[in-house]
């Protein structure tokens, strides 16, 4: 029986955490009030600077660390025309996406030539947790997974306890939801957006970087293969809620698990790689369920002067 083994629900954690990690920065986003659909875009420029920074250092780790700064760079250029220049941020974000394709392709041709990344390049380590992989059926789903899965699964825990029980989480979820009103009370409403903003690009670096050199250690065009936009539906499919979007990445998560678990079992690899697509159009169109927006998300705000 295909769902009672546990290695489909191993590989489901391990494709959940890549949609997971940049829907919850979506979440810090949108709950400031700016529309971020760039996660695709950032999510390549993490891939790409964590291999890059990891294959010239020798340190996968700093190729991580690399990717976060090159992630949050690249929301800060988003935060700029979003907040600043009050740019449609449906248009500037898209424009992200396609900039970052171009660019990613770009460098990987001229920098490392057209067989791709070096197969020497450092990944970050794979461990299990001692005496969890002890536990019967449990132990096996967490075996020898990816470093960057448990840190992702931590981030996850921590952004919804920072979002939902602290002050400033308290304010930047204001500032979402009635920019004026937060103004009124002093609160500084495109400090708090720029914030919400970075913080969504270091998280979808990280996601990127999952994917580069995490459970891999190369680079390839396009290699998050529509990642980004799958994280904007399972962050609306969440209710913009973290934990609602590490549910709503496990169940895209799955899907794509079920679709290489199947493949060997005479269903047409096609349709079956289409499974996690189609879910992303359902949630988009509201068809599994409706889900309402900070009410200030989109909308720019001139602060008092």
């Amino acid at each position: 029986m295909i769902f009672s083994n546990p290695e489909i629900w191993a590989l489901t954690l391990s494709m959940a955490i890549p949609l997971a990690l940049p829907a919850v920065g979506g979440t810090f986003s949108e709950r400031t009030g700016v529309v971020n659909i760039a996660m695709e875009g950032i999510m390549l420029i993490g891939a790409f600077f964590g291999v890059a920074f990891s294959y010239w250092t020798g340190s996968a780790w700093i190729g991580l660390l690399a990717a976060i700064i090159c992630g949050a760079l690249t929301a800060l250029a988003l935060a700029w025309g979003a907040i600043h220049v009050s740019a449609d941020q449906t248009v500037l974000g898209m424009g992200i996406n396609v900039f970052a394709a171009g660019l990613t392709t770009f460098l990987l041709n001229t920098l490392f030539g057209y067989s791709g990344t070096p197969v020497n390049t450092p990944k970050l380590p794979s461990f299990s947790i001692p005496g969890l992989d002890a536990i019967p059926y449990i132990g096996i789903i967490f075996r020898n997974q990816s470093v960057l899965m448990y840190i992702g699964i931590v981030l996850v825990f921590l952004a919804h306890w920072f979002l939902f029980s602290t002050r400033i989480g308290l304010r930047m979820r204001s500032v979402g939801e009635n920019p004026l009103a937060a103004d009124t009370l002093g609160i500084p409403v495109w400090r708090l957006r720029y914030f919400g903003v970075v913080l969504s690009g270091v998280f979808s670096a990280i996601g990127g970087a999952y994917l580069s050199i995490g459970i891999l250690n190369g680079f390839t065009s396009n290699m998050t293969s529509g990642r980004g936009y799958i994280a904007l539906a399972a962050m609306i499919f969440g209710k913009w809620t973290p934990l609602g979007s590490f549910g709503a990445a496990l169940i895209f998560g799955f899907s794509t698990a079920l679709g290489i678990v199947l493949q060997g079992h005479g269903v047409s690899s096609n349709i079956l790689q289409m499974i996690p697509y189609a879910l992303t159009i359902l949630a988009l169109t509201g068809l599994i369920g409706r889900s309402t927006p900070p009410a200030a998300d989109g909308i720019p705000y001139e602060p008092r002067r």
